[in-house]
């Protein structure tokens, strides 16, 4: 694998998540290869039809795809589906990061094929804690299929 391949994809429309996300994963040295996209159509466009985001291209299978659900465009749950139904990305783990604690969502979300759903804790420390422990399984614990 490339070095600077890309190991995480962070799909989250809410600046200030997204700053948290990055802060937690640079500050406890898990990656520097995560590309931050803003929308469900600025992820189907980098996966999917070769789009370039901050200079990099989806060349290989990220280790995990971090995926708000509500955004705009396109939802969380549109992107979760095309990504675990098309055979070239079926197999990367998808974790759902959102502030929708519904049972409705949590249950298609599954049903759609994501391999883990968390609910972003509100208070500071708590949400750097949740980010960090996600990255050190997906990143480090984790061994997934290519």
């Amino acid at each position: 694998m490339d070095i600077n391949a890309i190991e995480i994809i962070l799909v989250e429309d809410n600046p200030d998540d997204a700053m948290l996300t990055k802060r937690a994963f640079k500050t406890s040295n898990l990656t520097n290869n995560l590309i931050h996209l803003k929308n469900g159509q600025e992820a189907l466009d980098f996966i999917f039809d070769g789009a370039e985001f901050d200079g990099k291209k989806f060349t290989d299978h990220p280790k995990v795809i971090l995926l708000d659900l509500k955004m705009p465009k396109i939802n969380g749950m549109e992107v979760l589906e095309k990504v675990k139904t098309d055979v070239k990305t079926k197999n990367i783990p998808v974790v759902i990061l959102t502030s929708s604690a519904e049972d409705p969502d949590i249950k298609k979300c599954y049903e759609l094929g994501a391999n883990s759903y968390i609910v972003k804790p509100v208070e500071f420390d708590k949400f750097t804690k949740t980010v960090v422990e996600l990255g050190l399984y997906w990143l480090v614990l984790n061994k997934n299929q290519k």
